[in-house]
């Protein structure tokens, strides 16, 4: 099994994901101590999807956080580029679509909203992606990012770097199908840009109105945008 490299290429990836497919909901559950389901609400919060409308779940994986989404009531697509999630998710009662996200396969203004936790972090091209999605998304319409990012208390940064290169990929070889895997997590989150900068790649893209939320004391942010009219 192959783990990408922080270029991001687009096939690295996806293979990447399709050989931590069988176990991934299982060790994120694991490796973020429970936390994961906190964070998939507090976005579906964010998010307010509302009854009927159009929402696009991108880099959705198997389709957890979809699932959550559609609970509301609106009509949630599942996309992802890594065929292996998309078949573990197959069973979840949402419409899964294989998408890569610089390229998507939907008309312009298709929804009336578009999410993406954990993964706007794997674009090969951020600014390039957040354009696509705003394509997709009608004047008006609604963005929401889930994403790992940089903790906002000192004492807890250090303690959560440490744990980011010496604690992860020690769990993720007794819990997942591809542990090496993890070991591009851990070196991709602590190259990722933290919330401000990361808005303002949000803005670059045309998207408005850009706020954040920080979850687990910043190392999870979550920030809303607006497609201008």
């Amino acid at each position: 099994m192959s783990r990408a490299g922080l270029d991001k290429n687009p096939r690295e990836v996806a293979a990447m994901f399709d050989g931590v497919a069988r176990r991934y909901d299982l060790t994120n559950t694991v490796l973020s101590f429970g936390q994961d389901r906190r964070w998939r609400k507090v976005t579906r919060q964010l998010l307010a999807p509302q009854q009927d409308e159009k929402v696009l779940d991108l880099a959705a994986g198997s389709g957890v956080s979809t699932v959550e989404f559609a609970r509301s009531g609106a009509y949630c697509v599942a996309a992802d580029f890594s065929l292996g999630m998309l078949s573990v998710g197959k069973d979840r009662g949402v419409p899964l679509v294989a998408a890569d996200a610089l390229h998507l396969p939907f008309a312009d203004d298709a929804f009336d909203a578009v999410t993406i936790s954990f993964g706007l972090r794997n674009l090969a091209d951020t600014v390039a992606g957040l354009r696509e999605m705003r394509r997709v998304v009608r004047p008006g319409g609604r963005l929401v990012v889930c994403e790992f990012s940089t903790p906002t208390w000192q004492p807890f940064r250090g303690v959560y770097m440490n744990y980011l290169m010496r604690a992860l990929p020690p769990i993720a070889r007794a819990v997942s199908s591809n542990p090496d895997a993890y070991v591009y997590l851990a070196e991709s989150i602590r190259s990722w840009p933290d919330q401000r900068a990361l808005a303002e790649l949000i803005a670059e893209a045309g998207w408005t109105d850009t706020t954040w939320k920080n979850l687990t004391s910043g190392a999870v942010a979550v920030h809303h945008a607006t497609n201008p009219a």
